[in-house]
């Protein structure tokens, strides 16, 4: 009896183990964690935000007309100047602002046209990047303020420990800081990594767009190098 009472004990004791365990989540670990959480779970929500948001405008910066240039030049070369800006503002892209400027700049030295195209450029660029800062700035302060959480769990370890009676260590004690201590650090790394890879992609597709702008700059001059028919 004794024994089959023992084994009953040990099964309820398993059972009730499980079914804790089973009730930690995601949440649960994230409460544990402290006020760095929070923050980090601004950052996170502030970071998907500048993802999406870039994304989309870069997205609608890449979008370019096949035959744009072509139009461009028919009108350029028939003397249709009014026709090729009016083209350039029903576009909507960087290309074709950039070209709307150097349009308006005919008639003067191709130096200063040049100059006027690649300075627009170079307002458009700066446009896509915004916000990249911030997202930069994420993925780099994510992992340390998870680090500064560490610390400050582990100094609530020893605080314990230093004020333990008796000299006697209970981990209960000890539990609650080395738990802060580990959730800050994945959750930091979580949000790093992700501002991270996030950041890349968006630069890749800026990347992308700029040497778009740098093509459509050399095609917009080499038409004004050509010899009038």
């Amino acid at each position: 009896m004794i024994l089959l009472q023992i084994s009953d004990n040990a099964t309820q004791a398993v059972v009730q183990t499980t079914q804790t365990a089973e009730k930690m989540n995601l949440w649960d670990m994230a409460v544990y964690g402290g006020p760095i959480m929070i923050v980090l779970a601004a950052m996170l929500a502030l970071g998907i935000y500048l993802f999406i948001e870039r994304l989309v405008t870069i997205k609608n910066a890449s979008q370019e007309d096949k035959s744009f240039m072509n139009r461009i030049k028919e009108n350029i070369q028939d003397g249709k100047i009014d026709s090729a800006i009016r083209l350039c503002k029903d576009q909507h892209t960087p290309s074709a602002r950039m070209i709307e400027k150097g349009i308006s700049r005919l008639g003067r030295p191709l130096n200063d046209v040049m100059v006027a195209v690649e300075n627009v450029g170079n307002l458009e660029v700066a446009k896509l990047e915004k916000g990249l800062v911030v997202m930069a700035s994420i993925s780099g302060g994510a992992p340390m303020l998870g680090f500064l959480g560490t610390v400050t769990g582990m100094v609530l370890v020893f605080f314990n420990m230093s004020n333990s009676n008796g000299g006697s260590i209970v981990m209960s004690d000890l539990s609650s800081g080395m738990y802060q201590a580990m959730v800050t650090t994945v959750g930091g790394l979580i949000v790093g990594i992700l501002a991270y890879f996030a950041y890349n992609y968006l630069i890749s597709l800026i990347n992308s767009v700029v040497r778009t702008l740098e093509a459509t700059t050399m095609e917009f001059m080499d038409i004004l190098n050509e010899p009038a028919k």
